[in-house]
């Protein structure tokens, strides 16, 4: 597998948003989960309608993963919005429904198509660094810790066995100054 990086520049994320917006709600849907969820790509690939959704089509607070360990994964704002807007668009996705649907059947996109769809929209709007589908969690794993989570827990959740090993997943280099903003937004 090859080394791919974290997207740390804001505005480059805000572009890829606004590009895949629109494009495709469901690629937008993807792009914006990943990054703010920090979700493995086959987890969220695995994804059903009914797990994100509740049956009045209101998007749920959390969602359970189980990877290692059963999870609940915290659904932001943006998360919320984006799955929003993508189940308008979609109003023929059911419940038992993947919610990466692929336009070919009723599977999921494979693993090869997000990696093209991130790739190819990240090359789109200038970023030259190996981009690939692990850049989606690396992504989140780089913001959460810039935002001040402390490393042990992006380290339990990703399932690292040394903190220097989540460090250098995110692209957090040793001595590098990083400048943590904690805000509770109380």
């Amino acid at each position: 597998m090859e080394f791919v990086e974290a997207i740390k520049d804001r505005k480059k994320i805000k572009e890829i948003k606004e590009v895949l917006f629109k494009r495709s709600k469901r690629d937008y849907l993807l792009f914006t989960l990943g990054i703010n969820t920090g979700l493995k790509v086959s987890d969220l690939l695995n994804l059903k309608k009914h797990e994100i959704v509740e049956r009045n089509d209101c998007v749920k607070d959390y969602i359970s993963v189980c990877d290692k360990e059963t999870n609940l994964v915290y659904l932001n704002e943006q998360v919320k919005t984006a799955v929003y807007d993508y189940v308008k668009t979609v109003p023929f996705l059911s419940d038992d429904d993947y919610v990466f649907k692929s336009k070919k059947g009723t599977a999921p996109i494979t693993r090869q198509q997000a990696y093209r769809i991130i790739n190819s929209v990240a090359k789109e709007v200038g970023i030259n660094s190996k981009i690939g589908t692990h850049t989606l969690r690396k992504t989140f794993g780089y913001h959460a810790y810039c935002g001040g989570v402390a490393v042990s827990i992006l380290q339990k959740l990703f399932h690292h066995s040394s903190k220097g090993e989540t460090m250098k997943y995110i692209g957090i280099e040793k001595g590098e100054n990083i400048r943590s903003q904690i805000d509770v937004n109380l």
